[in-house]
């Protein structure tokens, strides 16, 4: 090839680096910038003239040195490229967001590849970083995961109470109980409903109902432990599950919930009201078929609560 041919194939190849739209830095084996275009003039605010022969630590000093010569290292011993992707790491560096769509993103997300450059001695003398804007990808990904995680939550929760809906808390009892079978491993389940909730309905309306099943719900969450998991099981009756707890520490658990609620006063629209909860237990000390008669165990007793004259705590024999 003809030597004008040479220049003429030189000048496309720096337009098309300084005319993409990705980072491009070319460094030596001292990390000296050699090529800085017009993409990381642009976000970085520095002009090639002041980047050029400046090490890349000495511009980037936030950048975590020892990771850095560590990829490179490899990339220039190996002679293969080495790739970050935004998941692993979100940026090389941290540039503002620019772009309209996604600009509630505070940083620029970026893919980066490290690519080694052989000289014509075959010997590789020099490593180009390239620096790929996935802000919209990445901001994309995150909204789909967010609204995936909520929809997921909505899922499995009770709108009225926050707590979780039958499905969901059924489901976490059949794991449980999986476990008690395979690790022997103990649990309780309370089960509870508050006490002439009809009458709670017809002298104040369903709204003051409602006040009353949700701040229900937030005094079981009072009362539990951060491994326990509650449900509403439908209209005024709920159910506790206690992970590790034998029938002892489940009545002590159903007392303290049983007094705290009848020490509970609910105000609405001026009308100060007063409940209390008949509480049943059943534990999986005993032999089990399986998870549904942990359930209909607990039912019973609840209604023997209720028998014996409410507001008590019968664990099922």
């Amino acid at each position: 090839m003809s030597e004008p041919n040479d220049l003429s194939e030189l000048h496309w190849l720096l337009a098309i680096i300084q005319s993409i739209d990705v980072g491009v830095v070319v460094l030596d084996r001292e990390y000296r910038i050699d090529v800085w275009n017009t993409f990381m003039e642009n976000r970085s605010g520095r002009l090639p003239e002041e980047a050029r022969k400046k090490t890349f630590f000495e511009l980037f000093p936030e950048v975590d040195e020892h990771w850095f010569r560590r990829k490179v290292e490899n990339v220039a011993t190996l002679g293969t490229p080495s790739f970050t992707i935004w998941e692993q790491r979100p940026y090389l560096l941290r540039f503002k967001n620019y772009q309209p769509i996604t600009g509630l993103e505070d940083f620029m997300y970026q893919n980066t590849t490290l690519m080694p450059l052989k000289a014509l001695n075959g010997r590789i003398e020099q490593i180009c970083l390239i620096i790929y804007d996935v802000t919209d990808v990445a901001t994309n990904r995150r909204q789909l995961q967010a609204a995936n995680q909520e929809l997921q939550r909505l899922s499995s929760t009770d709108r009225l109470t926050g707590l979780f809906n039958r499905g969901h808390w059924e489901e976490m009892l059949r794991q449980d109980y999986a476990r008690h079978l395979r690790y022997e491993r103990n649990a309780a389940l309370v089960m509870f409903d508050i006490d002439h909730f009809k009458k709670i309905n017809d002298s104040y309306g369903h709204q003051a109902g409602d006040a009353v099943i949700q701040q229900t719900a937030e005094l079981v969450r009072q009362c539990m432990r951060d491994a326990d998991i509650a449900g509403r099981y439908g209209g005024e009756e709920f159910v506790v599950l206690l992970p590790d707890t034998d029938s002892e520490g489940a009545v002590t658990f159903a007392e303290r919930l049983r007094q705290t609620i009848a020490a509970h006063e609910v105000v609405y629209d001026g009308h100060s009201i007063r409940f209390t909860v008949s509480l049943g237990i059943a534990d999986l000390s005993q032999p089990t078929s399986g998870y549904a008669q942990l359930i209909e165990r607990a039912d019973n007793a609840l209604y023997s609560s209720k028998a014996a004259g409410r507001n008590q705590v019968t664990l099922y024999h």
